[in-house]
């Protein structure tokens, strides 16, 4: 069984693996603090993106609440090594099954919906619920004021590399755990997209109707997808916590961050594998070469993203697609 071409994964993992070996000599590059941290954003968002795009991208599910996982890996990594002194490294990957499980408990009544706009409004509402509740807990998030007194990852020594510190002058070592992450991310999707539940996901984007027929258990499925994805985006959400120090409602569960996983995928394209981290390196790097404009960085950053999805529908990430099948059509006549 093949997928449609615009959505066609990659067909060689030693891709992933080149060009986690190029990010990983960045910084044998450049240690340039300001540079790494544009890196690491690009790489965070990149990695957030594609988690939103295995359940939206390759299972057809269009939620619009991701950014509620992403707050809570966040804000429950921090709190539990805050409050109970556990070690950074554990509450990262426990914040992630709390964000599996809360995925996988909303899911149950949201995804049995099969309206687009209805899971698309109920998963934004349920994000603003949590928001709203992060907000007034006060004892505990300090609401808008901001958490600050978070621990930054705990430092270690390698036999051969020597003291790997993290903390907010040194970067190198964030760099390398985010690029660690996306991979996992990145290669997971890929992975999952080359066995019978990554086509069994994309039978059911295509057409559910038609999937059921076939005895797919769509519940079942769906519900593994968005358990998943919540995870992935529960554990970034811990990263990025012990990466910044300081959390706000606003920051860490703001419709902004759901915005800015959208626009990625739709620039990057939809349903790739790559095609979110494209996009997000374009928005992250694009940004920040604007600022000299001034004021009119945004209205010229906003021309550039409604020219890609005007002439590039499918994404930057069809480009790559469209040359060679040109390619091989002059080859052939």
């Amino acid at each position: 069984m093949t997928t449609p071409d615009n959505r066609k994964p990659l067909n060689n993992p030693y891709i992933l693996i080149g060009i986690a070996v190029l990010l990983c000599i960045v910084p044998l590059v450049t240690q340039e603090a300001y540079f790494l941290h544009v890196c690491i954003l690009a790489l965070l968002f990149g990695a957030l993106a594609s988690s939103w795009n295995l359940i939206n991208g390759y299972a057809g599910i269009f939620t619009f609440g991701h950014q509620a996982f992403f707050g809570l890996g966040a804000y429950g990594s921090a709190l539990m090594s805050m409050k109970l002194g556990l070690s950074p490294w554990l509450t990262m990957w426990i914040a992630g099954v709390m964000s599996a499980a809360l995925g996988c408990f909303i899911s149950m009544p949201v995804l049995r919906i099969r309206s687009v706009p209805h899971i698309a409004i109920m998963t934004l509402a349920f994000a603003e619920i949590v928001r709203i509740v992060c907000s007034n807990l006060t004892d505990f998030t300090r609401g808008e004021l901001g958490l600050w007194g978070i621990p930054p990852f705990t430092s270690f020594s390698l036999p051969i590399i020597g003291p790997v510190t993290f903390d907010a002058a040194h970067k190198v070592a964030y760099f390398y755990v985010i690029v660690f992450l996306w991979l996992l991310i990145v290669g997971l999707t890929y992975w999952l997209l080359r066995n019978r539940f990554g086509f069994g996901l994309r039978a059911i984007r295509d057409s559910q109707i038609a999937a059921e027929s076939l005895g797919l258990n769509l519940t079942r499925y769906k519900t593994l997808v968005f358990a998943l994805s919540s995870m992935l985006a529960g554990v970034l959400g811990a990263f990025y916590a012990h990466y910044v120090l300081i959390l706000t409602p606003s920051s860490a569960l703001g419709i902004d961050i759901m915005i800015q996983i959208v626009a990625m995928t739709l620039i990057g394209g939809i349903g790739r594998l790559l095609g979110p981290t494209i996009g997000a390196f374009i928005l992250t790097f694009g940004l920040e070469g604007l600022r000299g404009f001034g004021e009119y960085r945004m209205l010229i950053y906003g021309v550039l993203l409604v020219a890609i999805v005007m002439f590039l529908p499918k994404g930057l990430a069809s480009m790559r697609l469209a040359f060679l099948t040109r390619r091989k059509g002059a080859q052939s006549s």
